[in-house]
């Protein structure tokens, strides 16, 4: 059998994830991002791999839970092929409960999760003391600890995966030929064209800032509380984000929004006061219109592909979206969920 050539349009945690797991089948994979590697959003700081709500089950949650549950021998494998280090660890996360309403709905859902994470996680309600300084604030003095929940260093991810696909065999390019079949993972750039291209929305980009501290709590678990997320990296570092700008005049430039998380995240968490801030970030992440991930045949061009639409979640669907898609394009095998195909978003 022929080694099919495969062109992947854009260099992001989707392009690179479809064409690390096609080049693991043997497929010829060029990767094509003028911007090159990482350029975008998938370039960022936070790398909350967090679940959805174990409630109001859907395949959307369906979906990401069978990612999540993927991800530590999908990173691991990238680790070895790339001798890239991505960050991935499955730490879990603290989320305080601001009253006994939230308490006995936290508890419901640890129920839920029994059921619906299949024994291989836990939601539960746990005391604050238990976790000393590195604990939400909680009104209450109760927490959700969730064991599902990872972290990953998106940027750091993005390069093993690339490093990954050359190490396969396969090529990243600034600039290059288009041969064989064709993967559109453009980003919120690519959403944006491709509305304008059908005369109406069908995505967008949604600007998000954050910051990274200088902190060590390298396997602790995440926090989460007043819509930030606080994510310890290996590497001594703590990142803090983010905002969501659906309108914004320059995709990249940090500002006084940024300014409001950071103070957000020390009065949560005031464990990190004093932390010096080692960088400040802004990038644009591609929202679909379905608000889940858009896989399948390109709408404009039904001899191609597209993987895009991660949006919040594009590392944690990654290494199911790879395994879908590749099912996809070698063997015409069509496991994309309903929602996520690009006429949910039409």
């Amino acid at each position: 059998m022929a080694t099919p050539d495969i062109t992947i349009l854009g260099a992001g945690a989707f392009g690179l994830s479809v064409g690390y797991a096609l080049a693991k089948r043997g497929a010829k994979v060029r990767v094509l991002d003028p911007n090159g590697v990482a350029s975008g959003s998938s370039g960022g700081l936070v790398g909350a791999l967090a679940p959805h709500v174990p409630e109001n089950w859907n395949d959307k949650k369906a979906f990401q839970l069978e990612s999540l549950l993927m991800a530590e021998s999908f990173w691991k494998e990238v680790h070895d092929i790339s001798g890239q280090d991505p960050g991935y660890l499955r730490s879990g996360r603290l989320q305080p409960l601001a009253d006994e309403r939230a308490v006995t709905t936290a508890r419901v859902r640890g129920e839920s999760a029994r059921a619906l994470w299949q024994g291989q996680a836990d939601w539960s309600v746990v005391p604050s003391a238990d976790y000393g300084g590195w604990a939400p604030q909680s009104a209450t003095g109760l927490l959700v600890h969730d064991t599902l929940t990872a972290r990953i260093h998106p940027r750091n991810a993005t390069h093993a995966l690339a490093h990954a696909i050359r190490a396969l065999g396969g090529e990243i390019r600034t600039e290059g030929e288009v041969k064989g079949q064709v993967v559109h993972s453009t980003g919120w750039r690519g959403l944006v064209s491709l509305s304008e291209a059908l005369g109406k929305n069908i995505g967008n980009g949604v600007k998000g800032q954050a910051a990274l501290l200088e902190f060590k709590a390298e396997a602790s678990p995440q926090l989460y509380a007043d819509s930030l997320h606080i994510v310890p990296h290996a590497n001594g570092t703590v990142a803090v984000g983010s905002t969501s700008e659906r309108e914004f005049d320059a995709p990249d430039t940090t500002d006084e929004q940024l300014d409001d998380v950071i103070s957000r995240a020390i009065a949560a968490f005031p464990v990190l006061a004093g932390a010096k801030i080692i960088e400040r970030w802004a990038g644009v992440r591609p929202r679909a219109k379905s608000r889940a991930p858009m896989l399948g045949r390109h709408p404009l061009d039904r001899e191609a592909f597209i993987a895009n639409g991660g949006f919040k979640i594009g590392f944690g669907m990654a290494p199911k979206v790879a395994h879908v898609m590749a099912d996809l394009i070698l063997d015409g095998v069509d496991r994309v969920p309903t929602g996520f195909k690009p006429e949910a978003s039409l």
